[in-house]
């Protein structure tokens, strides 16, 4: 059984939806987190090296950081075909999708929010202006990031753009409110705020 470490209203929520894409038997542990205002504490019961969420145990074997939680769910619990496997077509773009959203996407938006400029040519990630005409060109292809296929990318994906829609932060597109509306409107999601906190 999984244990998903979890504070409500916090990205760790997202992991409750793929859970519930995969039909994978888990558990919720609540946890505390430090809060951006400086409330909040770290929890000792909470295994994450930093006291964030979200993070797994699985039998012992702990697991943290978005990317790594998402792969590690869909090859443990391949029955849904929420992630490609090792040897499937779509295993190299899917990965991709994973080591973006963690080396760029979110190094983009922190960028964005501390009103940081992108150092050119220095920096592993980009501007927000560079990264979301290439998500929203890419989704003006197919209906999710691996063309007609969900998968946990889009659980990455599809919850952040949501958490910053009409914000400073996200430009608008219609290509990715419609995104954003796909993926929130599966019923793992519904299941998931039920049981979110």
């Amino acid at each position: 059984m999984i244990t998903l470490y979890h504070r409500p209203k916090s990205r760790s929520t997202r992991f409750i939806f793929l859970l519930e894409e995969l039909e994978a038997p888990y558990r919720i542990e609540t946890v505390t987190i430090r809060s951006r205002d400086g409330s909040g504490a770290v929890d000792p019961a909470n295994p994450h090296p930093h006291g964030k969420v979200p993070a797994i145990c699985d039998d012992g074997v702990l697991v943290f950081e978005s990317a790594a939680i998402a792969l590690y769910l869909t090859d443990k619990f391949p029955r849904n075909r929420i992630g490609p496997l090792v040897a499937e077509a779509d295993r190299g773009a899917y990965l991709s999708w994973l080591a973006y959203y963690a080396g760029v996407l979110e190094p983009a938006f922190v960028s964005r929010f501390m009103n940081f400029e992108v150092p050119r040519g220095t920096a592993g990630w980009v501007a927000v202006d560079e990264v979301m005409p290439f998500i929203s060109g890419r989704l003006s292809q197919g209906a999710y990031l691996l063309g007609e296929r969900f998968s946990a990318a889009d659980v990455l994906y599809g919850t952040s753009f949501a958490l910053f829609a009409g914000s400073p932060l996200l430009p608008k597109s219609a290509v990715i409110e419609e995104y954003v509306k796909r993926v929130l409107a599966r019923p793992a999601y519904a299941r998931a705020m039920a049981h979110a906190g």
